[in-house]
């Protein structure tokens, strides 16, 4: 299936009339420091302040809200590290659907805890096994399965970042995006390239979880043997046929970044910006700090902080790490 009938620019705008009131319209805030560090000008999309604390609220929210009666009343359940997770129980609270989440035995407990605080019930499970243990489920109870990732609604509700970012810095040159299972990338590129297909989309995955560059150099979706990273938001084990359909064709680049330099990111962030970041939230920047985001040298580049949920009784450790 090709892009364009994935998710259209149509599909984005249909979205942020149905999540309105829902979100929060993010800041996009600059940064003196970064710019100088970087030789760019650095402005950051500030997901990290988002409903629930990160971008998934919209795609959670347009996914829910796209749902029959029926539908929401049998319930919906995911598989999610967290973020999703916490974002899907939001929307069902929201939007009055039951919300299941298969999580990896390994998941942050805060986040397990923040979706059980909307609502949501959570179900631990080896992490090797969770699509397993998702279908097992859903076959005994009948729910609505909402990928975290490749679901074309989830997409479209990511993509609303995008059309902000747009909007509110129209001259913007490149824009960068942190990359898990490819699902906001996926979004924001189709905001961007459908409007203004001369601004370069660069993703940026951590090099312990390259599950959207190992199905790029496969031409089709890869599950992962093997997924490591301190930026659990982006550990996705496989990518998706949709998402990975839009970044062959909307999508300039996607490059890696190592653990530490997600690290130290998320350490300048703090301390220069004042903002808190999880993991995750911090490796658009990372590549930009590192150089390797050629296109963004003396020109204006948008980093996207994609979220804040970082785990409080681990933040020490982390910025010590």
């Amino acid at each position: 299936m090709g892009a364009e009938a994935i998710c259209s620019l149509e599909d984005l705008h249909a979205a942020r009339r149905r999540i309105e009131g829902r979100v929060h319209r993010t800041p996009l805030l600059s940064s003196a420091t970064l710019s100088a560090m970087t030789g760019a000008t650095v402005l950051l999309k500030a997901e990290n302040l988002q409903k629930t604390g990160s971008f998934k609220a919209r795609g959670g929210l347009n996914a829910i809200g796209r749902l029959s009666a029926e539908e929401r009343a049998r319930g919906v359940i995911t598989v999610s590290a967290g973020n999703h997770g916490i974002a899907l129980s939001y929307a069902g609270s929201m939007l009055v659907a039951p919300v299941t989440v298969v999580m990896p035995e390994t998941a942050v407990k805060s986040k397990m805890a923040a979706i059980e605080a909307y609502g949501g019930r959570t179900v631990r499970v080896d992490g090797g096994h969770l699509m397993e243990s998702m279908e097992e489920i859903r076959g005994r109870e009948g729910q609505v399965f909402i990928h975290p990732f490749d679901n074309p609604d989830v997409i479209a509700g990511q993509g609303t970042v995008g059309l902000e970012l747009l909007e509110d810095c129209p001259d913007v040159e490149v824009v960068v995006v942190p990359v898990g299972g490819g699902g906001l990338i996926s979004g924001v590129a189709t905001a961007i390239k459908l409007q203004q297909p001369h601004i370069a989309v660069i993703g940026v995955e951590p090099e312990g979880s390259t599950a959207v560059s190992q199905s790029l150099a496969a031409g089709k979706p890869v599950w992962l043997k093997q997924f490591q990273t301190v930026a659990d938001g982006l550990n996705a084990p496989w990518g998706g046929p949709n998402s990975l359909s839009i970044v062959q064709g909307r999508v300039d680049r996607v490059l890696t970044v190592t653990d530490d330099e997600i690290l130290l990111a998320l350490r300048i962030i703090l301390e220069r910006t004042k903002l808190l970041v999880e993991p995750a939230g911090a490796a658009a920047v990372a590549a930009l700090l590192t150089g390797r985001v050629h296109e963004a040298e003396g020109r204006t580049a948008i980093a996207v902080l994609s979220g804040g949920n970082v785990d409080l009784s681990r933040l020490s450790d982390i910025l010590s790490e």
